[in-house]
């Protein structure tokens, strides 16, 4: 088929297998207890053993088959020798039987860069609030993050820590077991899959944002927005994913904080179903390789009535964020 041998549709499908693996990376270092926790520039700011094993095995399966690919992972990690239990081959099948979409199909390898978030809510996964936890893999040309691929590696949790108590009380079970983990993917032009689209309450403003690096600037901009209601969570991927599930209505981050390889990858699920991702003036956030790292104008998000919530950032906030 055409599209297997396009280099956009190949390097999605092996993101894709390489994600999965990268959840059952997240899920063994917890099983084996140790998580391995480093300090980096904060409290907040943490690097555990699965930050590290993931990001090796991310790029190290991406590198050998993409060997002009420019990749920019989170974790700064010394040069060596990788573990070939970390290598990932394999390939979705169902994606490189996906057409790609005709502005891609000339891509080059060497034209693409991939952002890396081996683990989105690591303070949260250290907390073991799991649920908060991605893998973030984004692919991006001319600047644009076009394809996405993120892993819910403890996706169904709650619902098999149900399961568990029920049989723990010799209860009836409520049908098959929960399967542990889900992957979600998008390209730009061609849809995004993996979830079931939902759009939150009519009506109603909840509001998502940061659970542990909150301030003045950005709770006077969610106070702005009038919110029936304020989530606090952690990871940008996961609060994608709750506009993308009806859960919240916007995403609001009125802070530096937020890095490029956090938003990459859920820009494009949020931006294939028709949802716009901005910085908190309005402006897109730009994926080249030279580009720095910060989004330190804020992050801006919502899959339906972006403009009622830009139209709401206080003059104050935008002229304290400077892209």
């Amino acid at each position: 088929m055409a599209s297997s041998h396009n280099v956009l549709m190949r390097l999605v499908a092996s993101a894709y297998s390489i994600a999965q693996k990268a959840g059952t990376i997240v899920r063994c270092v917890i099983a084996e207890g140790d998580l391995g926790i480093v300090q980096k520039t904060s409290a907040t700011d943490l690097q555990t053993k699965a930050d590290r094993m993931v990001q090796m095995s991310i790029c190290s399966s991406l590198s050998r088959k993409f060997p002009k690919l420019t990749i920019i992972g989170e974790e700064d990690l010394p040069p060596g020798e990788v573990d070939q239990e970390l290598i990932e081959d394999g390939q979705s099948e169902e994606i490189l039987k996906q057409p790609c979409p005709s502005q891609y199909s000339a891509i080059k390898e060497e034209d693409l860069v991939v952002w890396v978030d081996p683990v989105d809510g690591t303070k949260e996964y250290t907390e073991g609030l799991l649920d908060n936890v991605t893998v973030l893999i984004g692919i991006a040309y001319e600047g644009k993050a076009i394809a996405g691929i993120i892993n819910q590696p403890y996706y169904n949790y709650q619902n098999n820590e149900k399961e568990k108590l029920r049989e723990h009380r010799n209860e009836a079970k409520a049908g098959p077991d929960a399967v542990l983990g889900r992957t979600i993917w998008g390209v730009l032009g061609l849809g995004a899959f993996g979830f079931q689209l939902k759009e939150a309450p009519a009506g109603k403003h909840i509001i998502t944002t940061t659970r542990s690096h909150s301030n003045k600037l950005v709770t006077d901009c969610i106070a702005a927005m009038n919110p029936d209601n304020v989530l606090r969570v952690g990871g940008a991927g996961n609060k994608i994913i709750q506009l993308i599930e009806g859960k919240a209505s916007a995403y609001v981050f009125a802070s530096p904080g937020c890095k490029k390889w956090d938003t990459c990858a859920p820009e494009v699920i949020l931006h294939a179903v028709g949802g716009k991702l901005t910085d908190i003036h309005g402006n897109p956030l730009q994926y080249d390789k030279e580009v720095k790292h910060m989004n330190s104008a804020g992050v801006l998000a919502a899959l339906r009535n972006y403009e009622y919530y830009a139209s709401r950032v206080p003059e104050s906030v935008k002229s304290a964020l400077i892209p």
